[in-house]
């Protein structure tokens, strides 16, 4: 079997048209390089140069094997140039999931521009995912970097969960609501309303804090007769089933019947984080760079 070097060194030569002026380029002895291209022609049983007096013309042996020898090369170039720039995170695909009232809009939207920027040779897969099951699918190495809201309630071994920003919570309810044009409301307003979302029994997230906001007032979340947990709530809130509490960023998705209206509430924000794996690999310490470093 020959070698890289062997082929590297039979193309110099041919290239330079002379063993000493490869051997020159090279910084090897002439008799060494001398010998591995013997090596080789012993190898494959036939010579590859024909020695003259002035210099050394290819067989039609080499002449075959030349150019076939510089697509070897540049392919291994080519091979070894992918490996280095996956393994220092500049090339590869980033799996991303975030919950469904975690809007890839705004500054979340400014940042994985930015990211995408500065790694050409990356691509993003993003996909959407409950918190709980964000966290799940990270330990088990099936995604690379999770944009849930906290609270979570369950967490899980090596994984690492960094708040990136809060926002303010807003009332949203159909444009025909008899609040729709209120300037301010407060939660105890909304003892008797029907919220289209409740917190699921083993889940966190933004439902969760909801209810805690609204038990502070004395009551818990009517449930209405239609629910969802998903951004089709907006649909549901149009469509006058009931009301929620949703983040700030909602709006930039939210059709034109709904409204959204400020607390005045002191404590209706929510918190959106980052979460990945301990030890992440260099492509996703990029990424947890873009979104962590201080402006």
């Amino acid at each position: 079997m020959l070698s890289t070097r062997q082929l590297r060194y039979f193309v110099e030569i041919a290239d330079c048209g002379s063993f000493s002026a490869a051997a020159e380029r090279l910084f090897i002895a002439q008799s060494a390089l001398s010998r591995q291209i013997k090596d080789m022609e012993t190898r494959l049983q036939t010579p590859l140069f024909e020695r003259t007096a002035r210099q050394p013309r290819l067989t039609a042996a080499g002449e075959a094997l030349l150019p076939r020898a510089r697509n070897l090369l540049n392919e291994l170039s080519k091979a070894s140039a992918m490996a280095t720039a996956v393994g220092n995170g500049q090339r590869g695909t980033l799996r991303l999931s975030h919950s469904s009232t975690v809007t890839i809009s705004g500054w979340l939207l400014q940042q994985i521009s930015t990211y995408l920027d500065q790694q050409s040779g990356v691509s993003l897969d993003i996909g959407k995912l409950s918190s709980e099951a964000q966290l799940e699918e990270l330990a088990e190495g099936r995604l690379d970097i999770g944009l849930l809201r906290l609270p979570v309630l369950r967490q899980r071994e090596g994984i690492q969960i960094v708040p990136l920003f809060t926002e303010r919570l807003l009332l949203a309810v159909p444009h025909n609501h008899y609040l729709a044009n209120a300037n301010t409301v407060q939660l105890v307003q909304l003892k008797n309303e029907a919220f289209i979302s409740i917190p699921h029994p083993q889940r966190g997230g933004l439902s969760y804090l909801c209810a805690d906001l609204c038990m502070r007032q004395g009551f818990f979340p009517k449930a209405a007769r239609v629910m969802s947990r998903k951004t089709t709530q907006l649909q549901l809130i149009q469509a006058g089933f009931g009301i929620a509490l949703l983040p700030e960023s909602m709006q930039d998705i939210a059709p034109r019947g709904v409204r959204f209206l400020p607390l005045s509430d002191p404590d209706g924000e929510s918190t959106v984080a980052l979460a990945y794996r301990q030890n992440p690999t260099p492509l996703i310490h990029h990424f947890i760079e873009t979104f962590t470093t201080p402006l």
